[in-house]
């Protein structure tokens, strides 16, 4: 199968809109979770990249993509799951984590891992309600695997935070 430079694009756009299940503000392109897009001997291959281990949204994902694309005329869909390099938060793009906020959820402080409250200061996770970073984590699981639950001193409300990998 050769694929034209456009039909890359086109299929580019077409992902742009499919929602994370978990966290429907984001987009599976929001997230970086969609690493390539080729082809071979026919085949169109979307190469993915789990989030968290055993994330119950990546069959979602995979299910998610070739209905899009199956939508749209596209029908000989692989998707490939690729570990190296590991997901990151580092991927999910500014645009995405104030939307994270805006919906509520604390998006993850750049450049922290949670592990690395063993050997520093705490991370300031900023309340998503107030703004404030008068918080403390509760649970360090939230509604789902890749969030943490956190409440803000200031204005006393509960609220998720996205993990940080």
């Amino acid at each position: 199968m050769v694929v034209k430079e456009e039909t890359y694009q086109h299929i580019w756009e077409l992902l742009k809109d499919i929602p994370d299940p978990e966290i429907p503000v984001l987009s599976i392109l929001d997230l970086g979770v969609v690493r390539t897009i080729s082809s071979e001997e026919n085949k169109l291959i979307i190469t993915i990249t789990p989030t968290y281990s055993g994330c119950p949204a990546m069959n979602q994902f995979e299910d998610d993509i070739v209905s899009k694309l199956k939508e749209n005329g596209i029908d000989n869909v692989i998707i490939k799951m690729t570990y190296d390099p590991p997901w990151t938060t580092d991927w999910i793009n500014d645009e995405a984590k104030k939307r994270l906020e805006d919906y509520g959820i604390a998006p993850p402080v750049k450049g922290t891992q949670d592990k690395g409250i063993l050997f520093k200061e705490k991370v300031k996770v900023r309340c998503p309600q107030c703004k404030s970073t008068n918080t403390e984590v509760i649970s360090q699981f939230g509604s789902t695997a890749c969030k943490a639950l956190y409440k803000c001193n200031d204005c006393l409300e509960p609220f998720d935070y996205f993990k940080c990998l």
